[in-house]
């Protein structure tokens, strides 16, 4: 079974200085992952703690996000390699392809270029970059999307990297914007959260959505004592994938209520061992 973990589930440790993206690579190692999945702030030049803090709680508005330099990820890139650890998806927050003014729109591109160069120097498969965009599109807004995504998935191709979206915040929340989207973007695939859906949307978004799925977050929160997630049917969820022909990675992003981070991931992992047939 493949399992990654994506790093924005030790957002926590990254603010309060306790790991880095070198110290995420070895808790993947030690947890049992197959692939890295680190999110862009894991990357990223950061200030201060409350950085993180911020871009997790404000993905539309992480611009601040500066990605570190090549030095240091060719030091990253060693380390992933001395740990027998291949890059999987970059989740890239403040990299959004709308913005009202064509001005934020290409400082946004340009961000999107550079993190699709950081993603093939480290050799990652997948790059998950958010539309963007109010709740609901109008023409000119949706077709300004899809040509956003037609421009970097074209620049991602010729880096062996395909790009993704993912039902994360404004209109893709809505699971008839996302498929409307797939869609009408050849080469564009699915990051599929378990979670992230529009209030009451969620079993419409498993249904909908399920037979794109190219990559997984597969959400938890609270834990039973015997190991189940009490606010989601992760078992179900799971079912539901492998029906529908998902031979993907199994990616967490646990969001543990307790803040034991570590023992969050842990638990979320084997829940999804014992639910994958």
């Amino acid at each position: 079974m493949k399992i990654s973990i994506c790093s924005f589930s030790f957002h926590r440790l990254l603010a309060a200085g306790k790991q880095d993206i070198f110290q995420y690579i070895k808790d993947c190692k030690e947890l049992g992952c197959t692939q890295l999945d680190p999110w862009n702030a894991h990357l990223a030049e950061l200030n201060q703690g409350e950085d993180a803090l911020h871009a997790g709680a404000n993905p539309d508005q992480s611009q601040h996000l500066t990605a570190v330099d090549d030095e240091f990820l060719e030091r990253v890139k060693r380390a992933a390699d001395e740990a027998g650890l291949p890059f999987g998806c970059i989740a890239v927050d403040g990299a959004h392809i709308y913005e009202e003014s064509e001005e934020a729109r290409a400082s946004n591109r340009q961000r999107a270029y550079r993190w699709i160069e950081i993603a093939e120097k480290l050799g990652a498969s997948h790059i998950r970059i958010d539309s963007g965009g109010p709740q609901q599109w109008t023409d000119d807004v949706f077709g300004i999307v899809v040509e956003g995504y037609q421009d970097i998935i074209a620049r991602a191709e010729k880096a062996g990297i395909q790009v993704i979206v993912e039902n994360h915040w404004g209109p893709t929340v809505d699971p008839d914007n996302t498929v409307k989207l797939l869609e009408a973007v050849p080469g564009l695939g699915l990051l599929l959260d378990s979670w992230n859906w529009a209030h009451g949307k969620q079993a419409e978004g498993w249904l909908k959505c399920a037979k794109y799925a190219t990559v997984t977050h597969i959400k938890s929160f609270h834990f039973t004592e015997d190991g189940q997630e009490l606010t989601q049917n992760v078992p179900s969820f799971c079912k539901l994938l492998q029906d529908n022909g998902f031979k993907g990675t199994w990616g967490v992003e646990s969001v543990p209520a307790d803040g034991n981070e570590i023992e969050g991931a842990r638990k979320t992992i084997q829940l999804i061992q014992r639910s994958v047939r």
